[in-house]
């Protein structure tokens, strides 16, 4: 399943970040951040819980860019 989330985020580095740190997180196929269009698609992998693993996503995020906000 992909999924499509809008995100709030200052510079592209720091996205560079998120796309990193969800892409890290169990249960993320694939993570894509554009910096451009403030959007993050995510692929999951089969049977995946979309909001626990989306809940881990924005958890892990934060942990590498304080001021960034994935809208669920």
């Amino acid at each position: 399943m992909k999924k499509s989330y809008k995100i709030d985020v200052d510079c592209a580095a720091c996205a560079a970040k998120m796309e990193d740190a969800a892409n890290k997180t169990p249960g993320v196929k694939e993570a894509v951040v554009n910096f451009m269009a403030l959007k993050m698609k995510v692929e999951f992998e089969d049977g995946a819980d979309v909001a626990q693993v989306m809940g881990q996503v924005r958890e892990n995020c934060k942990k590498v860019e304080s001021d960034c906000e994935v809208f669920l």
